[in-house]
């Protein structure tokens, strides 16, 4: 995906057509002024409109409820969006802003200035260059590697494989794809190796053909899938690494009548890679934990605006593990899920 370059952040009142764009861009939430009396505001911003942030958005309306606060959840479903979003945060007078950056090395100045403005944290995606007072999330590198292992339980000879990915500019995204390379090449953990994507890569039994984006495009996503099977009929396995991929990938293969046939390994816990696992389908996925990081980004956020910097640790990383989910515990891992969401 190709981004316009960043506009300095101006903190002017949003016009109508912006409110509009808001709202059509996935906003709930209260958004009542903050004058005398009002309960403290806290916004949490995704890096796009997905089931994943629909988990988190309950994690967030969660401590807002617990906590007595009002919280807004924003899902951008672009760059543009989600700096816009921001800014709006700040002239409303947001007590703080928990986001996801969609590109850390070219958002730092804008997240400067959200952080001078009010507090800051990122979650699921980090911006460490950034004046951010904390990260909440995984170590995306080792989730990475837990995904890899995915893979080597269902590819134990090695095999073909296809990396499939939202996009490559966040900080998850490149942490996370590397990790699984690494783990499928059997190389020492080195959190900041980089293997640009193009070329294949060979080793330890695989060969990883490549790494295809979506730029957060569901339909892609999807044809990417086909689009693989097309040109790889050896092809051993396909990994998604963004919610939304296993479950596109999922119908590709059904389309395709190869279920069962070509490996799925997965990230994060859509109900279709759920469904996929229980199944066999699929072999299995690595799962964050999206409702905490909602609870936690809320919760961290209003202790922070009330002077409370106990809360973040030394090296400001609140770590919320991932874990690996398969046939054994897919069941009772999503009976969980389901009660927290209300579903």
């Amino acid at each position: 995906m190709i981004f316009r370059p960043l506009r300095v952040l101006s903190f002017t009142l949003p016009s109508v057509a912006f409110l509009t764009l808001l709202t059509g861009c996935g906003e709930s939430g209260a958004d009542k002024s903050s004058g005398d009396g009002a309960k403290a505001r806290y916004a949490f911003i995704t890096n796009g409109v997905a089931e994943f942030w629909t988990i988190a958005e309950a994690g967030a309306k969660q401590a807002g409820q617990d906590l007595g606060v009002e919280v807004g959840v924003f899902m951008p479903g672009s760059l543009t969006d989600q700096k816009q979003m921001m800014e709006d945060a700040v002239t409303r007078g947001y007590a703080g802003v928990a986001v996801s950056p969609i590109d850390p090395s070219n958002q730092t100045e804008m997240l400067n200035q959200v952080a001078s403005a009010t507090k800051l944290v990122t979650h699921d995606s980090d911006a460490p260059g950034s004046g951010r007072l904390a990260y909440i999330g995984m170590d995306n590198y080792t989730a990475g590697r837990l995904c890899g292992q995915l893979v080597r339980e269902a590819l134990p000879q090695g095999g073909e494989v296809m990396i499939l990915i939202g996009r490559m500019e966040q900080d998850n995204s490149r942490k996370r794809r590397q990790g699984v390379i690494d783990e499928l090449l059997g190389r020492p953990a080195d959190a900041n190796r980089y293997d640009p994507p193009g070329e294949a890569i060979e080793g330890n039994g695989f060969t990883i053909l490549g790494t295809l984006t979506d730029g957060f495009d569901l339909a892609k996503a999807k044809a990417n899938a086909e689009d693989t099977l097309s040109r790889h009929p050896q092809l051993d396995a396909m990994i998604g690494l963004f919610a939304y991929n296993p479950p596109a990938i999922l119908q590709a293969l059904e389309q395709a009548g190869k279920l069962g046939v070509v490996k799925v390994i997965g990230f994060d816990e859509d109900d279709g890679t759920l469904a996929g696992i229980q199944s066999g389908a699929a072999h299995g996925t690595v799962v964050q934990n999206p409702y905490e990081y909602g609870y936690q980004s809320v919760k961290v956020l209003h202790a922070l605006a009330g002077g409370d910097r106990s809360v973040v640790p030394d090296d400001q990383f609140i770590q919320i593990p991932g874990r690996q989910i398969k046939q054994d515990n897919v069941e009772a891992f999503w009976a969980d899920l389901k009660a927290k969401t209300g579903k």
